[in-house]
């Protein structure tokens, strides 16, 4: 037995009820709820207050230490007590850990920002975090959509340029025979002058027409 507590690493919601050392060398944490929202049902918003029964889970967390650590969550499940409400039962769900969820939150985001914000690769970081590579090509589709949907910073002063790109092509239109420009050589850019100096967007042609659209 291993009274180590720390071994939880600040997972909001749940508390330490004890720590064994496993045969293997690595250390099983059982976990308790603490957070008393996990009691309100996820349907009705109406907190419970009788219990129906219990349920044990293995949520997966970061990877810690050699062996790394085993979770086993001990919730309750819940009545709920709303008379007009379709869900009769629950069991205990936080932030970190909805329910169903098998990896924990931080893990998910962990594994996504590997490949966002450090470069990694989907099967390096599905090795380093010990996942498949589908669950780690999800969390990062989930992070990149954080950034995707994230609304531009306020542009002060919009900086227009010309940019002489590749050759201009021409094509002949075989209804009418007359030739029609299908490429420009010239590319506009624009970009946050003021700001953080990045490309906002590009369009083919220089005119005023282009400009404008």
């Amino acid at each position: 037995m291993v009274n180590d507590t720390t071994l939880l690493l600040d997972l909001d919601g749940v508390s330490v009820m004890r720590v064994e050392r496993c045969e293997d060398g690595g250390r099983r944490v059982h976990l308790a709820t603490a957070d008393a929202s996990a009691r309100v049902c996820p349907a009705c918003g109406v907190f419970s207050s009788r219990v129906k029964g219990s349920a044990t889970t293995r949520p997966r967390d970061l990877p810690y230490g050699e062996r790394g650590l085993e979770f086993l969550w001990h919730k309750r499940r819940w009545w709920c007590r709303e008379p007009a409400c379709p869900r009769k039962s629950f069991t205990e769900q936080i932030p970190q850990i909805p329910a169903g969820a098998r990896l924990t939150g931080r893990l998910r985001s962990t594994a996504g920002r590997r490949i966002r914000d450090a470069g990694s690769t989907v099967i390096q970081a599905a090795r380093d975090l010990h996942l498949s590579w589908p669950t780690v090509m999800d969390a990062f589709k989930a992070a990149a959509h954080e950034v995707v949907e994230a609304p531009l910073p306020e542009v002060g002063v919009l900086g227009i340029d010309e940019t002489l790109r590749g050759k201009t092509r021409w094509e002949q239109n075989p209804e009418t025979g007359k030739w029609q420009l299908t490429r420009d050589r010239w590319h506009t850019g624009f970009v946050d002058a003021l700001g953080v100096g990045g490309l906002l967007g590009q369009v083919e042609g220089r005119t005023v027409a282009d400009v404008l659209a």
